[in-house]
Formats: structure tokens, C-alpha cells, sequence
């Protein structure tokens, strides 16, 4: 049988960039054949409800583009590879757990839900889909998302807002600028206001979030001798799991108050935090760890949506994420593993 190392490598090795997914899914299955499937579209779900309490262990399958980095190679333990991180270490995790004859004779009914998508537009995720697809996943006692945790249990998660603030003028010729209004200089108070912005500190069962508002992107101007009519800027809100959507839509106006106009593009959900849950108290005991507040978002807060309570936890760091040099130390697979393997058997 393939160690957790050489299973990690083996899922480097398959390409699967965001939207091109079939050849790992495909692997998967052929890997864990025989086991209770269901396949829609480039995501794969394994296992099935038997009764027993059901957990749910949840990781994507795409990576972000590639940088030019080779196949997997294994250098002082640690194992480099486009993915290796985010989250294919994870992925080696689940399948190890999902063919261990303990695990499937254990007290939980033991489900794998392998997705699509993740690292692209929200909208486009493969795991909301699977979600309606298949409505016995919402009925599960508790989810496991394998991100890159940092070797802690991550709990809850900001959400995120984007939001497209706009300035408007009026156009002139730049050796005239009394005869408009340039729309670029007009939002320097309120862009100076936002420089010098502080986290806001949230504290939730004795885990800090800090929410934060970041001006991502700015686009203005048409030409170097026209006064700017407009002046379009992203502006992107991470709020903590204590404010709802709405609530967190109200903040962002309120502070764009200076601003022409507001319009919001998207808003993520928050993630619940489950500190007290008698799975989270297990997993915590089991790994050693401590319990962190996740700062960015993740698929907890989607099935926070669906009444699934959920935490992140997965070997590698998530600095390591999307790296050009990315990489997992071979003991944290190993440790996410025995960890979880100590509660599930």
C-alpha cells in the first residue's frame, strides 16, 4: 500500500488547474473503486449515510495555474509540487482515511467529498452543486475541510465582501482643470481615510477575528491631457463571523458614505463558530492543538449555510498556498492523519 507521501506525490503529478479536473477525479475514482459513488461533474462524492453519525471529510481538487514547477520531488521531508499545500496533502489524507478498513468499520459513517472549482469565482464552486445534489450531506453531524490549517484546528471563517466604489466628475482638458472635476484627486480623502484604516478586532468564544476593508483595485482616466470623470475602485471587506451578510452590507456603506456611488458585487457568508462541539473537543484532544480563528474565507461557511458544523483542518501552511516553491513537510500529512484516523476509529 502507497505511503501518504507517495500518494501526495502521485495527486501533484495530475494536473488539475481549475477546470480541468476529469483526469484527478477519474483517479480517484479508479483508486477508490468499489466504494459507494456518486460522480457530478468533475467532483466526486464517496461513501454513503449508514446509520451511524456522519462526518463529513471535504477537500477540493483544483489547484491555481501553473508556475512552471516540475513534478513532486521530496527534498529533507518535505514534498514540493504545484498543490502540494493547497491541498493535495489533504486529499492524500482523505483517501488514506476513506481505505482504512478501522475507519470504515468505525462508529461514524465516513463520507469523502471530493470538488471542483474551489479556487475560482464563488459562484462557479463545485460544492454547492454537490450540496443539492445530494441532500443527505446536509444531515451529516460534522464536516472536516482539509485546507492547510497551519497545524491548527481552524474555526469559523470571515466573510467577504466586494464592492465597487466609484467617484464621479466631470471631464475638461488637463491645461483647463477649473472647467471640470477630477473624479481620481476628489477620492484622496477618502482613500487617505482608508490608509490608515486598523484591523477591527473581534473577539468570539476566545478567538480573535480582525476584519479588515483593503482597496484592491483602481481604474480612472481615459487619456494624459483629460480630467477623469470617473474613478472606479474595488474595495474588498473581510467581516467576522459576528455580523451577517446584511449587517456586514450596512458597515460597508456606512463607510463609503463619501464616496458617488456604491455598488456591492458579491458577498460571501461568514462561517459559524463551533468551539464547544463534542467532535471539535475530540479532534483537539487527538491532535494536540489548539483552536485558531480563520482569517480568510472557506467552504465552512458554506455549510454553515446548510446547518453542517464544520472547522478547517489539513497539513501544510497556508503561506504556502499558491507559491511559486510550494510545499508540505511529509510529517504534517502524516500527523492530520493520525489525528483524525484517533477519532474516527
Amino acid at each position: 500500500m502507497s505511503s501518504l507521501a507517495d500518494t501526495t506525490a502521485w495527486l501533484v503529478d495530475i494536473p488539475s488547474v481549475t477546470g480541468d479536473e476529469v483526469a484527478i477525479v477519474e483517479a480517484i475514482a479508479g483508486r477508490l473503486a468499489g466504494m459507494d459513488e456518486h460522480r457530478l461533474g468533475r467532483s466526486l462524492i464517496v461513501g454513503r449515510p449508514t446509520g451511524a453519525p456522519m462526518i463529513l471529510l471535504v477537500g477540493h481538487l483544483d489547484t491555481v495555474p501553473s508556475q512552471g514547477q516540475g513534478p513532486a520531488r521530496v527534498e529533507d521531508g518535505v514534498l514540493h509540487g504545484l498543490g502540494a499545500a493547497d491541498m493535495k496533502g489533504g486529499l492524500a489524507v482523505m483517501i488514506h482515511l476513506l481505505e482504512d478498513p478501522e475507519v470504515v468499520a468505525g462508529p461514524y459513517s465516513v463520507v469523502g467529498v471530493f470538488y471542483d472549482a474551489e479556487e475560482g469565482p464563488m459562484d462557479r464552486n463545485g460544492l454547492g452543486p454537490l450540496l443539492e445534489e445530494v441532500p443527505w450531506l446536509t444531515e451529516a453531524e460534522f464536516a472536516v475541510v482539509l485546507e492547510p490549517s497551519d497545524g491548527q484546528i481552524q474555526v469559523g471563517c470571515n466573510g467577504s465582501i466586494n464592492a465597487t466604489v466609484s467617484f464621479t466628475g466631470k471631464s475638461a482638458h488637463s491645461a483647463r482643470p477649473w472647467w471640470g472635476e477630477n473624479a481620481i484627486t476628489k477620492a484622496g480623502e477618502w482613500l487617505a481615510a482608508m490608509h490608515r484604516r486598523e484591523p477591527e478586532l473581534h473577539s468570539i468564544d476566545g478567538l480573535e477575528y480582525r476584519e479588515v476593508m483593503s482597496v484592491t483595485t483602481a481604474s480612472g482616466g481615459i487619456a494624459r491631457n483629460v480630467i477623469p470623470d470617473r474613478f472606479d475602485l474595488n474595495l474588498n471587506y473581510r467581516f467576522s463571523p459576528r455580523r451577517t451578510g446584511d449587517e456586514a452590507v450596512a458597515v460597508l456603506h456606512d463607510v463609503c458614505r463619501g464616496a458617488d456611488e456604491v455598488e456591492i458585487v458579491d458577498v460571501a457568508p461568514s462561517g459559524p463558530v463551533h468551539v464547544s462541539h463534542p467532535f471539535v473537543s475530540e479532534l483537539r484532544s487527538a491532535a494536540g492543538t489548539e483552536l485558531a480563528a480563520k482569517q480568510g474565507w472557506t467552504d465552512v461557511a458554506r455549510f454553515g449555510q446548510v446547518g453542517v458544523p464544520a472547522v478547517n483542518f489539513g497539513p501544510g501552511r497556508a503561506s504556502e498556498a499558491h507559491q511559486k516553491d510550494e510545499f508540505v513537510a511529509i510529517a504534517e500529512i502524516e500527523a492530520t492523519f493520525a489525528a483524525l484516523r484517533r477519532v474516527l476509529v
